[in-house]
């Protein structure tokens, strides 16, 4: 392929781009309304919750896997991994989601998170939580964003053969690659790995869910086409995201207790968070610039690599550390500034355009 070819990609028009969801514009207050909700009705039923903490096997919260399961696989519906065969139409693109992704964001949250949790704010943090609420960053940005990356591509005119390519690459990477940086991370900041925990998370969140997803999106497309495949996707997006409501408020009734003890802890979780967001972002942002790659595929690059699939995060914090855990408190921070803190990059990515197109090749 020629080195023009990622400049001469034309990107999808503004006709062609649904605009975010209601539900998904305001996420950000959905989540607060469950964080209070949780936080009232783990007062007010504390046995309640107990019984729900305590629904386990091997190790695995029944109540929140399933709820996760009811999120996952219909993003994963989404995925096409047929995709995965023009992964080198964008290779420049390609290159720098996968460097930022994998070789930059993890490795910079858990040092940010060492700043920050370990240093700047240790004195105002649950001391027994510190190597938690670490875990909980590192979980969060070791996992690249799957399906509402689709959203902000749309948003930024992204190219829409890109995004697809990306993100089945992206999920292909993260069965095997996952555990393993996890694993090192975690090891690097002096905190214990239950190997088979993280493993079973793994493939509970990730190997299980993705084929199980790939074989009833083949099966649909066989039996129904693509519009079966819509309608079902249409059906699911409702339950998918009360799901994800309804987990939050058994989150943040698990977790209540250690908020009202310490109000400002979701402030603090949130800074190492923005930062590594802008941080990974404006990285794939200068570095498709500097390559030469074309607007409508440096869009989505820099939000794949700036956002996380906090789904899979909040799973794995559950499995390893807990439902009351800090791990699963950080990770669940991750959520509550997710769609206000993309929008503003797809802001900042629509109105640069034209700085972004005068660079001098």
């Amino acid at each position: 392929m020629s080195q023009s070819a990622d400049r001469m990609t034309a990107p999808a028009t503004a006709a062609s781009r649904p605009a975010i969801s209601f539900f998904e514009r305001f996420l950000t207050a959905w989540v607060l309304l469950c964080m209070a909700g949780g936080i009232g009705l783990g007062h007010l039923l504390p046995g309640t919750f107990a019984y729900l903490g305590h629904t386990e096997m091997a190790q695995v919260n029944l109540p929140i896997a399933v709820l996760i399961w009811l999120m996952i696989v219909p993003m994963l519906l989404k995925i096409d991994f047929a995709a995965l065969k023009a992964v080198g139409q964008h290779w420049k693109g390609m290159g720098v989601t996968l460097f930022v992704n994998w070789a930059v964001k993890p490795f910079s949250m858990a040092l940010l998170g060492w700043i920050f949790i370990r240093h700047v704010f240790a004195a105002a943090l649950p001391a027994d939580q510190l190597d938690a609420y670490i875990a909980g960053l590192i979980l969060l940005a070791a996992a690249p964003c799957t399906a509402m990356v689709f959203v902000w591509s749309r948003l930024c005119n992204g190219e829409p053969a890109f995004t697809l390519s990306q993100v089945a690459l992206n999920d292909a990477i993260m069965v095997v690659a996952f555990a393993p940086i996890v694993g090192l991370l975690l090891g690097l900041s002096a905190i214990t790995v239950p190997w088979n925990t993280l493993v079973l998370s793994v493939a509970l969140y990730i190997v299980v869910p993705v084929i199980a997803s790939a074989l009833l999106r083949h099966w649909m497309l066989r039996h129904g086409g693509q519009p079966a495949l819509d309608r079902l996707l249409a059906r699911l997006g409702p339950i998918s995201l009360a799901a994800l409501l309804l987990m939050l408020v058994l989150l943040f009734g698990f977790q209540g207790q250690q908020i009202l003890d310490h109000p400002l802890i979701i402030a603090m979780l949130a800074v190492p968070i923005l930062i590594q967001v802008y941080f990974n972002a404006g990285l794939a942002y200068l570095l498709n610039r500097w390559m030469g790659v074309a607007h409508c595929v440096a869009g989505p690059s820099a939000l794949i690599g700036a956002s996380n699939f906090f789904e899979l995060a909040v799973a794995a914090a559950v499995g390893l550390f807990g439902v009351h855990s800090g791990a699963a408190l950080a990770t669940v921070v991750g959520v509550l500034i997710e769609v206000p803190v993309m929008l503003s990059v797809v802001r900042i990515v629509t109105r640069s355009r034209h700085w972004y197109e005068t660079r001098t090749h």
